[in-house]
């Protein structure tokens, strides 16, 4: 090693002895001498929109996907002891000497005139202004959505596992979170009007096939179909659904379209406006797959003539359980049937609950006239 590089070694090490107690004196002072790292920069999170909707074109698109009755709407009340419902809009409410309220009742007043759906209506109803629904069921009995209404407390599971199917069965759906955030709603919606009959047949399939690909789906859970008839009742309009993204319940987390993590969509009207809508083609062929054999339960009695016999198939025949059966099942008889379901094999509880969960007469007695359930 020559002179020189052992000079240079010699420098460093009496710099780095000096760096050293330098450290030390400001140490013992409470000095600080470290040079701070810099912050790493955030970014904040922003959605990214496709487009930039305008509110004519999120009017335009709100109203092809929930579409029913234009002719008439339900709106929200509410009363000052706290009750709330739905009632036609009608353009003589409260009008002196023209409505009869609260002595005459709506239904039976000879004076309605009912209002028709506007984009000034929508508008609104988005705005929080007021509080819509629709009536599903078309005046030639078809519709063009069917709506899933899941509630309780296990509609979390119940509505997770009915999207998870439709998932499987290539059905397109949309998961939204009710007005009240207590319960799920499903949307599929159709391109055009189809049979309501139609629909409902792809609704029970599919709550058909959920029961047999997962678990019991609790009756507790699964509500009702929208539409909820296949025919118009006379003199009414059918049951009716709150529609989502009314302005007041959104602002808190609720009628808002969620993932399967329920999880609200950043963008709602991207995520609408990415809804596939099924044909009356693709709905009859969603349907042959959902009962294509991969679960034993059947639809048929969805029609209005076997309607009155769900115990039986078209041609006469009974489709057999699978596995053993119990010789015989307790039935208690109270304010409704109840039936042990301990020793029920899973097979036997489907087929159960399939014969109980669409020949519910509460829908019927909802159905009559113009007091129509209505759905928060």
């Amino acid at each position: 090693m020559d002179s020189k590089t052992t000079k240079n070694c010699s420098n460093c090490l009496q710099l780095q002895q000096e760096n050293t107690r330098l450290k030390e004196l400001l140490a013992a002072q409470n000095i600080s001498w470290e040079a701070k790292k810099p912050t790493p920069e955030i970014i904040p999170f922003v959605e990214k929109t496709v487009h930039q909707y305008s509110p004519e074109e999120k009017i335009s698109l709100f109203r092809r996907l929930f579409r029913g009755r234009t002719d008439v709407y339900p709106v929200r009340w509410e009363s000052k002891k706290g009750g709330a419902g739905y009632s036609p809009a009608c353009e003589n409410e409260w009008r002196p000497g023209i409505c009869g309220k609260p002595r005459i009742k709506c239904g039976a007043c000879k004076q309605r005139k009912f209002l028709p759906v506007t984009d000034r209506v929508i508008y609104n109803h988005l705005a929080g202004k007021h509080t819509i629904g629709v009536y599903p069921l078309l005046k030639d009995d078809r519709c063009y959505f069917l709506a899933t209404d899941f509630d309780e407390s296990s509609w979390q599971d119940d509505a997770l596992a009915f999207m998870q199917s439709c998932k499987k069965l290539e059905v397109p759906a949309a998961l939204e979170i009710s007005r009240s955030g207590q319960g799920a709603h499903t949307w599929i919606f159709f391109s055009d009007a189809v049979s309501a009959t139609e629909a409902r047949k792809l609704g029970a399939a599919l709550i058909s096939y959920t029961c047999s690909r997962t678990r019991q789906l609790s009756l507790d859970s699964y509500d009702r179909f929208f539409p909820n008839q296949d025919t118009l009742p006379r003199g009414g309009f059918g049951n009716l659904i709150a529609l989502p993204l009314q302005k007041e319940p959104r602002e808190k987390g609720h009628s808002l379209f969620v993932s399967e993590g329920f999880k609200p969509y950043p963008d709602q009207w991207t995520f609408l406006a990415s809804q596939v809508r099924l044909s009356a083609a693709e709905l009859d062929s969603a349907i042959l797959r959902a009962t294509a054999g991969e679960h034993p339960l059947d639809i048929s009695f969805l029609s209005e003539e076997e309607a009155s016999k769900p115990w039986q198939r078209i041609g006469g025949t009974q489709q057999k359980l699978e596995g053993s059966l119990p010789k015989e099942l307790k039935f208690i008889l109270a304010n409704q049937i109840y039936i042990e379901k301990t020793d029920l094999p899973q097979p036997l509880t489907n087929r159960l609950i399939r014969l109980a969960a669409f020949q519910n007469p509460e829908f019927y007695k909802a159905s009559s006239g113009y007091a129509n359930a209505s759905l928060e």
